[in-house]
């Protein structure tokens, strides 16, 4: 019962934090649900908890499908595309883990992805805050 009310209480805090989030806290966050995932999906395979891994793994390859659609291919150049080839490869290997139940597979993502979180997470704010300004004028100059 106790439990209950803690993750209603989980689940009112993140709507709060999404609503008040700028866009590079998003991405933070869900790439902090997405090492989230993976550890769970850890969790599951070493119980043999074959269907809430499976459950895990798709949350974790969503997320994952969505970092990698958000890239901005035509104003990123060579580092959206490195970057989008790779979240390709961690999603295959997801996949591949689920059908494997592979530990190793998940620690291979998790390796591959936690450089980029860590990265994303050093930005500095002038860094951010000059990003959304060159996005406020690409957005005037096509309206």
């Amino acid at each position: 019962m106790a439990l209950k009310g803690i993750n209603a209480y989980k689940k009112g805090n993140l709507k709060q934090e999404v609503g008040q989030a700028d866009p590079h806290k998003l991405t933070l966050m869900l790439m902090q649900g997405t090492l989230d995932k993976l550890a769970y999906t850890k969790g599951c395979i070493e119980r043999k908890d074959y269907a809430g891994k499976s459950e895990h793994i798709s949350r974790a390859t969503a997320i994952l499908m969505n970092l990698r659609d958000t890239l901005s291919l035509e104003s990123g150049g060579e580092v959206a595309d490195n970057l989008y080839a790779l979240y390709d490869y961690m999603i295959q290997r997801l996949i591949d883990a689920n059908v494997q139940n592979s530990l190793k597979i998940v620690d291979e993502v998790i390796t591959l992805f936690l450089p980029i979180k860590t990265a994303w997470s050093q930005i500095p704010e002038s860094a951010k805050q000059e990003a959304y300004e060159m996005q406020r004028q690409q957005r005037q100059a096509t309206v």
